[in-house]
């Protein structure tokens, strides 16, 4: 399942460790880098190490860490937990970066990439390919405050270039980035329909009262599930096809349709 929903949650408390996977988030993410202060890193990793070695459920929500850059010390003590975590990767810049994640010999961890600079915008080609990277997504907020922009245009147009970026490297779309006014949901509501209109499958979250209305946003509406019904039995033989609507269907348009489908049964109706 392509997770729709993400939440994170600060590596220094692992308190909320539990609650986080109790809000039915698809993806957890337990943050190592921005949430957490210098001083307390060291008993933040301690933490998520301890909680994912004690964690005995295999069902659940999708789990990351978001690691520090540069900290191998990290990627390797998560390796040792033996637990099916990915590793969510902060300011990446280079394939390089993507493939010493996974030295050889080593158990292979998933890597989503965290597209946070103009430099990573620039390079997302070469990153998107990098082997063993199974997403990308991006770190608006560090990208804003690199580019002195608060502008939707120069956003937009960084989005394009990483949605652009993943699906030619035949990664799934990217999720949305967080949405940072947790009190504004008519805001995230609005924000996230315009990224699921240009491409984007799913959002993470700061705050668990944000979830809802991103699966709200992405759940299909009833008239895009009956379209892509009738696309998928018309052209269960292939070929081309006419719709009642007397909109003509090719294959071209499957991807599409079980795409909604898939949605529609992991989603509730809007």
């Amino acid at each position: 399942m392509i997770p729709i929903t993400g939440l994170y949650v600060p590596g220094n408390r692992p308190d909320r460790f539990d609650k986080a996977v109790g809000t039915g988030a698809d993806l957890v993410i337990l943050d190592l880098e921005d949430a957490v202060p210098a001083a307390d890193k060291s008993g933040a990793l301690s933490a998520v190490v301890g909680w994912l070695g004690r964690r005995k459920a295999t069902d659940g929500p999708v789990l990351q860490v978001r690691v520090n850059p540069n900290a191998a010390h990290e990627i390797a003590a998560l390796r040792a937990t033996g637990v099916a975590v990915e590793i969510r990767l902060p300011k990446v810049e280079s394939s390089a970066e993507v493939a010493a994640v996974n030295p050889p010999g080593e158990r292979p961890l998933a890597v989503t990439a965290l597209i946070e600079s103009a430099r990573g915008v620039e390079h997302i080609g070469e990153i998107a390919d990098a082997p063993g990277l199974t997403r990308v997504a991006m770190g608006e907020a560090d990208l804003q405050s690199e580019l002195g922009s608060t502008s939707e245009a120069v956003l937009e147009y960084a989005r394009m270039r990483v949605l652009f970026g993943a699906r030619a490297a035949g990664l799934p779309a990217p999720m949305l980035s967080v949405y940072p006014r947790i009190r504004d949901l008519e805001g995230l509501a609005a924000d996230t329909e315009r990224g699921r209109a240009a491409g984007f499958v799913g959002r993470v979250a700061v705050h668990p009262s944000q979830l809802d209305v991103i699966r709200q946003a992405f759940a299909p509406s009833e008239a895009e599930v009956s379209w892509a019904r009738q696309v998928v039995d018309a052209l269960h033989g292939g070929g081309v096809a006419t719709l009642p609507s007397g909109e003509m269907v090719d294959r071209a348009m499957l991807p599409r349709a079980t795409a909604i489908l898939d949605r529609a049964g992991s989603l509730p109706p809007r």
